[in-house]
Formats: structure tokens, C-alpha cells, sequence
């Protein structure tokens, strides 16, 4: 079964959504709700409690990492790119270019930026953290700002 928890954030409400076993998504209130969400059930499982707490330690600057199941569902490019997005440390950015280098498909740039567009589980899978060659900001299905915060946020004074 499907289920949903909301929680206020300071990038503001986040929607988490959750199969039996796993986290399946993070919906920001700038995204357009997914199929997935509208057949949910509003009632909070051990694994939304789970991500609420740790989004609740990572905005009060206490995480720097997520110890979550997710259940990523995509292709197998963008399995990839998911997982590399994992990679990239609290506080650190890296360019489409960059992520598309490390894993091993240095031509397609254009490809991770269209996988990190449909990233189901922001924030957790920190898609935030990838930006343009010239450190310019690009878009983000949770909004520019968002992102902005998310950057400032995990760039500001040391946390740990």
C-alpha cells in the first residue's frame, strides 16, 4: 500500500511517499503531484516516520546523509545517475558534465540533466547539489530558490 506523510520544511512542504518496504518519493509543493501520490493513503508508516526524522535532523543541521530504503523505479540510465547522485558529498556540487564523466558517459550531459528532472526522491537523492559548467544554477523541479537554500543551507559553516 501507498501512504504519505507531510511535513513542513524550510524549502517548504514536503510530501514523502512510501511502499510496504521502501521510500518511493519526495514531492516538494512547487512539483506537480504524481499519479503515485494521489493513490495514497494519508497514513504515516515506520519508514515515513523514519525520513521525517531524518529530514528533520539534516534541516536542523544535525545529517549530513540519509539512511534510508528507497525504491527508485526508472530506467536503467537513470538508476545510474541516482546513484551517483548519492555520491556526491554534503556541501559539494558537481556539473552535469561531471556526473555524466562519472558514469562513464562522458557525451551525455544533456541525459543526466533530464534524469535529475524526474529524480522521484529529492533532497534524499541530492539532485540539488548538480549544476551548471560555469556554477550557475539550473532548474530544479522543486523551484530555483529551493535549490538556492538547499546549496546555501549545506555550504554554510560546518554542521558536525
Amino acid at each position: 500500500m501507498i501512504t504519505t506523510l507531510q511535513m513542513p520544511s524550510p524549502v517548504g512542504l514536503l510530501t514523502l511517499i512510501a511502499d510496504d518496504d521502501a521510500l518511493v518519493g519526495l514531492q516538494m509543493d512547487a512539483q506537480a503531484p504524481s499519479a503515485k501520490l494521489a493513490a495514497a493513503a494519508r497514513k504515516p508508516s515506520s519508514i515515513l516516520k523514519a525520513a521525517q526524522k531524518q529530514l528533520g535532523e539534516y534541516f536542523a543541521g544535525k545529517r549530513t546523509s540519509f539512511d534510508l530504503p528507497l525504491a527508485l523505479e526508472g530506467t536503467d540510465f537513470q538508476l545510474t545517475v541516482w546513484a551517483a547522485l548519492r555520491q556526491i558529498p554534503f556541501g559539494e556540487t558537481r556539473s552535469y558534465g561531471e556526473l555524466a564523466r562519472a558514469i562513464g558517459q562522458p557525451k551525455a550531459s544533456r541525459a543526466v540533466g533530464a534524469a535529475n528532472r524526474v529524480n522521484p526522491i529529492g533532497i534524499i537523492v541530492p539532485c540539488h547539489r548538480v549544476i551548471g559548467a560555469d556554477g550557475s544554477l539550473t532548474g530544479y523541479a522543486g523551484g530555483k530558490a529551493n535549490k538556492r537554500w538547499l546549496l546555501d543551507w549545506e555550504h554554510g559553516p560546518a554542521l558536525l
